[in-house]
């Protein structure tokens, strides 16, 4: 039976569309809440891979939270180890980091539906084969990173030119968030912290329309992060083999 750690930051950002799929495939999962347990130490000793969830803090605030430089070494040891990585927004970022890029504030947050565009690479590949050449996703990020050395860039957008990536074979970093259902949608919607966030932003992003737009795009989300993370699983069939990380 295959393992595999996930790291967890806030209640609400969970594994979502991607659990049924995960225990159908017969994983063993285990969560590291470092909300919860900011001193975990978690080894990957006995896990097949990681996935690296959402949340609200950057990753450059490691001085307020310091298990951010826990997570970054989970995930270079993942990938020496060339096991399956899934980084997803917060996730995506602390991978970028890791691989030794900039993570930054983006030009504007992106909190709802918005168009993503694949780029030629992503035609390519395995896990985004399945996209069109405009998708409406699912969004929570104000920060973006840059793209990692030697890795493929694949989507992007009007607002964040760089919205996923793969390094490796195994390694995949999405900005966006393809794991939602529609309830984990409202929820994140009636948390007092995300509340505050677009009461934050002045008018600029509408609670109200993200409810009304959420019905209208659901269904096709499903069928991305079905595909998507349906070929993530398939990941941990590759044979395995120890890799040499770039210097950063």
């Amino acid at each position: 039976m295959k393992k595999l750690l996930v790291c967890q930051h806030v209640p609400h950002e969970i594994l979502g569309t991607l659990n049924p799929l995960l225990k159908r495939a017969g994983f063993r999962i285990r969560y590291v809440n470092f909300g919860r347990h900011p001193d975990a130490q978690p080894e990957l000793e006995e896990y097949n891979g990681l996935v690296v969830l959402g949340g609200p803090m950057s990753v450059n605030d490691t001085n307020q939270f310091p298990h951010l430089i826990t997570e970054m070494k989970l995930i270079e040891e993942a990938m020496k180890r060339s096991l399956p990585v899934l980084g997803i927004c917060l996730g995506a970022q602390l991978i970028a980091k890791t691989l030794g890029v900039n993570v930054y504030p983006n030009q504007e947050k992106e909190i709802g539906w918005y168009e993503v565009t694949p780029t030629e690479e992503a035609e390519r590949d395995p896990l985004m084969v399945e996209f069109r050449r405009r998708e409406k996703v699912f969004q929570w990020h104000g920060d973006t990173f840059d793209i990692p050395k030697s890795a493929a860039h694949l989507a992007f957008s009007t607002l964040c030119a760089n919205q996923a990536f793969r390094y490796n074979t195994t390694v995949y970093g999405f900005q966006f968030h393809l794991e939602v259902d529609e309830p984990m949608i409202r929820r994140w919607l009636r948390v007092a912290e995300n509340r505050e966030e677009i009461a934050g932003l002045r008018g600029k992003i509408d609670a109200d329309r993200i409810q009304l737009e959420t019905p209208e795009h659901i269904e096709r989300l499903q069928q991305l992060s079905h595909r998507v993370f349906g070929e993530f699983i398939k990941l941990f069939g590759i044979q395995k083999k120890y890799v040499k990380l770039p210097s950063h």
